[in-house]
This record gives C-alpha cells, sequence and structure tokens, in this order.
C-alpha cells in the first residue's frame, strides 16, 4: 500500500517590484553586545596589581612556615591572610553579579559572629553558634538578592551554568 501526498496549493508570489517604486533596504541588526569570555573577572578597584594572589601567597608561606616550626601565631597568620586574599575575590565576583558566593559569604558570616561572640563577649558556645546561625541565614538571604540584582536577575552562575 502506497500512500498518496496531497499537492499544496501553489502560494501566491509578490508582485516583482517595479522601478517606479523602490522598496527601502532591511534594516541592519544592531551589533551584538560582546560577550564575557569564560575567564573575564571584574577588575579590580587597584587596577592590575595582584594584591589578593599575592595576599594568598603570602599566606600560605606564612601557614608553611607556622607548620615546619610549630609556631601557632604563623599558622594564624596564615590562615588569616589566605582567607583574606580569597574573600576579597569572592566578595568581588558575587558583587559584579560574575559568580555566586552566596553561601561562602553566608558562611563567613557565621564564622566572624561564632568567633566574635565566644572569644570577644565569652559567651557559651551554644548561644554563639544559635546567633550564628541567624547570622547565617540573614546574610544568605541578603547576598542572594544582591547578586540578584547584580546578574539581571539570576540566581547563579557557575562557570557556563546559568540559572
Amino acid at each position: 500500500m502506497s500512500r498518496k501526498r496531497k499537492r499544496r496549493a501553489p502560494r501566491p508570489r509578490p508582485a516583482a517590484a517595479t522601478t517606479a517604486t523602490k522598496q527601502a533596504p532591511p534594516p541592519k541588526p544592531a551589533p551584538a553586545k560582546p560577550r564575557r569570555s569564560g575567564d573575564d573577572r571584574p577588575p579590580a578597584p587597584w587596577g592590575k596589581a595582584p594584591l589578593a594572589e599575592l595576599a594568598i601567597l603570602a599566606g600560605i608561606v606564612s601557614l608553611a612556615f607556622g607548620v615546619i616550626a610549630g609556631e601557632e601565631l604563623w599558622i594564624g597568620l596564615g590562615v588569616a591572610l589566605a582567607g583574606l586574599g580569597g574573600m576579597e575575590v569572592a566578595i568581588r565576583e558575587h558583587f559584579a553579579g560574575y559568580r555566586s558566593h552566596t553561601t561562602l559569604l553566608a558562611g563567613a558570616a557565621f564564622v566572624f559572629t561564632v568567633g566574635g561572640m565566644y572569644y570577644v563577649a565569652h559567651e557559651i558556645l551554644a548561644v554563639a553558634l544559635a546567633v550564628g546561625a541567624v547570622a547565617f541565614a540573614i546574610a544568605f538571604y541578603l547576598a542572594r538578592r544582591a547578586f540578584q540584582r547584580a546578574s539581571g536577575g539570576l540566581s547563579y552562575r557557575i562557570g557556563g551554568m546559568r540559572g
């Protein structure tokens, strides 16, 4: 059994343009926005000086020295310097809408809150952890909203993925 095709009615062709009526040329498309390449991070406010990378390097060197020498002060200094350099990059990328670092920023708020309450205010650990959890939730909400404003409404952006 063979199927027969139904023929379609021919489409009417537009009337040929005469020399008396000229058609306007089609509008040119607007130039496309240049896309960011995969590694086009937002610039640092101080220019091209690699201050964050140098802080991370100094932190690693200090941490290694502290571990080898057994000095707690150098270990603490190394962790603080490396963390400071990493947080600077995370803050810059997050608030520029480049990549979402919501959980990292909220976690930093948790650590600073708990550390401040426990070591500075001498509060018991259970209370410090509870207040830190509240600080984490508030910071998470605010950081997510800030990223959505900076990225044009996206909830997250990881590499090539967008949400």
